[in-house]
């Protein structure tokens, strides 16, 4: 299964200022998957895998001291090979397991430049909590599920992508019809790994659903390892109404009626770590950076994958799906998720909002962006200008916005003028 990841892992590997690199994302998007297929495909001598959930034994090797050099050698002796730094690639899985291997990161920096080496894992976050990180010391990449990109690649629609990839070029309306068919699949079945592979081999929705529900089994499951700082009846609530509000400003008064805010904020925070959403807070396009003004009291989430917020919300049925009611997805809060999604794959977390609350005047644009040294604003709309209310409010107050994207269903177009250019929802992972 391709991945889009591998092109960042290969820059990190021909750099020659590269750290370790810490890879980080919720479970079961593919990390591990990724990693070791690059250390099997692009490295001249061998990929060696040091597990810390399955091998808990070799923790010890972290516990005398952090010299690298140290350890190296012992974990020679343990995969009874040689690693050999210009050819080889150490890949660390399940580090949040072990807390110290962490923190020897910053050591292999600085005493073994040559080494390639890479850290996965999940809940990290969790760890990190408990240690000093090793700040400026190590490189960071966030993973998320397949991208709809990934995804046609995966189903083997490579030749359909190329044709979506040229994005000012408007497709004829027979292939904007297959392009919509296979769109409405990924709503349903998603980007997690399994999912994907699941309706390659079986074809089923209904196999499909039951992996996704297991999927929140397993995550549900993982309460148990952050309890400690939270309810885990406060920790469900938050996870199921956090769910049904895509989309839409996150109170935390919302998200549970049996917990205080300080609970359920505490709740809304535990699970952000974990990567089940992602907060996109509010900010102002005044100027860039836009994270320089950022609202820490006004933010909305994106959830961690389409195909698991469909099984959420009661959009996979039992039933055989028709595509009338697959395509009914792309209306509303799917449409949203769905481009947050995919801006988010596409950025590395650096996705905001605008929101103006005013006296008989509130507006707001879904998304903001950065590309190129501009702020772009982004709506997600079925209807044409007249309805982009608070998008123009928007450009209006900020001449410095040169231009604004709107995805919709309708076809490619421009309002030069108004300086909006419309794109079909396909087209958000490739703007």
């Amino acid at each position: 299964m391709l991945r889009k990841i591998t092109e960042d892992l290969i820059a990190w590997k021909d750099d020659k200022d590269r750290k370790p690199l810490l890879v980080r994302g919720a479970r079961q998007v593919g990390k591990s998957y990724a990693i070791r297929n690059f250390g099997e495909n692009y490295f001249e001598g061998a990929i060696h895998i040091i597990n810390f959930e399955k091998n808990p034994d070799l923790h010890a090797i972290f516990d005398e001291n952090l010299d690298s050099n140290r350890i190296l050698t012992e974990l020679e002796l343990v995969l009874g090979k040689e690693i050999i730094p210009t050819k080889d690639l150490l890949f660390f899985d399940e580090i949040q397991e072990c807390p110290k291997a962490i923190k020897s990161l910053r050591y292999f920096y600085e005493q073994n430049q040559d080494l390639h080496l890479i850290a996965a894992g999940s809940l990290i976050e969790f760890a990190l909590k408990e240690i000093s990180f090793p700040v400026g010391r190590l490189q960071m990449l966030n993973m998320y599920p397949l991208t709809f990109e990934e995804f046609l690649v995966a189903i083997g629609k490579s030749l359909l992508l190329e044709k979506i990839r040229q994005i000012d070029k408007e497709l004829p309306a027979h292939i904007v019809s297959i392009v919509n068919e296979e769109l409405a699949k990924y709503f349903m079945i998603g980007g997690m790994p399994e999912c994907v592979v699941s309706f390659i081999n079986h074809a089923s929705y209904v196999k499909v659903s039951q992996i996704q529900s297991d999927l929140m089994d397993t995550f549900r499951q993982d309460f148990s390892k952050y309890a400690q700082y939270s309810n885990k009846r406060c920790l469900n609530s938050v996870l199921d109404n956090v769910s049904q509000r895509v989309g839409e400003q996150i109170k935390y008064s919302h998200l549970s009626q049996n917990f205080s805010n300080p609970t359920v904020k505490k709740a809304y925070e535990l699970m952000e770590m974990a990567r089940l959403f992602h907060s996109v807070r509010a900010a102002s396009p005044a100027g860039l950076p836009i994270g320089a003004s950022v609202s820490e009291k006004k933010f909305k989430a994106v959830f961690l994958d389409i195909g698991l917020l469909s099984n959420m919300s009661g959009l996979l049925s039992r039933e055989i799906i028709t595509k009338q009611k697959l395509m009914s997805g792309f209306n509303g809060k799917m449409a949203e998720q769905f481009v947050g999604q995919e801006l988010l794959a596409n950025t590395q977390n650096k996705l905001y909002y605008w929101s103006r609350d005013a006296r008989n005047s509130q507006a707001e644009t879904d998304y903001l962006i950065e590309k190129n040294a501009e702020i772009i604003p982004i709506e997600v709309k079925s209807g044409k200008s007249g309805r982009l209310k608070s998008l123009h409010l928007l450009l209006n107050a900020f001449p410095n916005i040169k231009k604004a994207y709107i995805f919709t269903e309708d076809k490619y177009g421009e309002i030069p003028e108004q300086k909006l250019l419309f794109y079909p929802l396909y087209c958000a992972g490739f703007v």
